[in-house]
């Protein structure tokens, strides 16, 4: 009778530790991605400009939706949004040679982000579709491999050629030009036209930073392999999950040399 009641509680423990549908949110760091950085070089007469890198782990966080559909296979859709942080600024330098170049920092705002203005972040999101197929056997614990589709959606990385596209401008190439007249001048003429020159490397932020709100993000189609987790007690709606996953395909800019791997780590509501 004692068996019957153990073997009666395992197949209860069995049938109830996992729910039919869940949704959740759970840290998604990326490892291995590395963005090279760029020295400074002359985009204008009398303006430098120069962007740092980055070199590690990039910071993330992501929604997941899964649903089970024993005893054959289940489905995970997964958004994971990471992004790497580096530095990028102007130089104006000083016509009379006397003092160092003037820095301006850029702080810019990337569309379709959730960042506000701040200094530049190279940006991947992603969503994957995923099959799973799932080692039910195991109360309470759900290990799983799977694999899926992956679209990929990355930002642009504030660069020379980017800056220089922005100077093209015929308005602002004329005001380049009439900025850097420094031939003939006495010193409180090349003063004045320090000043000028300042002026203008503010008038280049400001058409740097409209401009980085236009581009938007690339998108691209890749695919993904995974292995993970989830736990939940029976009875009770709530869900722990930890996934590794890596990518393959995806274009990304030049720059950024893709570690192509994240982990998931999170829980939610299992019903």
């Amino acid at each position: 009778m004692n068996f019957k009641v153990i073997l009666a509680a395992a197949a209860l423990l069995a049938t109830q530790s996992f729910a039919i549908i869940g949704i959740g949110g759970h840290y998604a760091p990326g490892f291995g991605t590395k963005m090279k950085g760029a020295g400074k070089a002359e985009v204008a007469k009398g303006i430098d400009f120069s962007h740092e890198g980055f070199d590690g782990t990039m910071q993330g966080f992501g929604f997941k939706l899964w649903i089970d559909l024993l005893p054959i296979f289940d489905i995970e859709a997964t958004y994971n949004i990471q992004f790497g942080s580096y530095d990028a600024s102007l130089f104006v330098n000083d016509p009379t040679g006397k003092n160092p170049p003037t820095e301006l920092p850029l702080e810019i705002e990337l569309a379709g982000t959730p960042f506000g203005k701040a200094n530049p972040k190279f940006v991947a999101s992603n969503l994957d579709v995923s099959l799973t197929y799932p080692i039910t056997f195991i109360p309470v614990l759900r290990p799983y491999i799977g694999g899926g589709v992956t679209y990929h959606l990355n930002s642009f990385v504030l660069n020379q050629s980017f800056v220089q596209g922005v100077i093209n401008d015929p308005a602002i190439a004329d005001m380049i030009a009439s900025a850097a007249q420094t031939k003939d001048l006495d010193a409180k003429a090349l003063q004045e036209k320090a000043k000028e020159l300042e002026d203008l490397g503010q008038t280049l932020k400001q058409r740097v930073q409209d401009k980085a709100m236009d581009e938007g993000l690339k998108t691209s189609i890749g695919g993904h392999v995974l292995v993970g987790m989830r736990a939940k007690l029976p009875l009770i709606p709530i869900a722990a999950y930890c996934n590794f996953k890596y990518y393959f395909g995806g274009d990304y800019p030049k720059e950024i040399d893709a570690g192509n791997m994240t982990l998931e780590v999170g829980g939610g509501f299992a019903l």
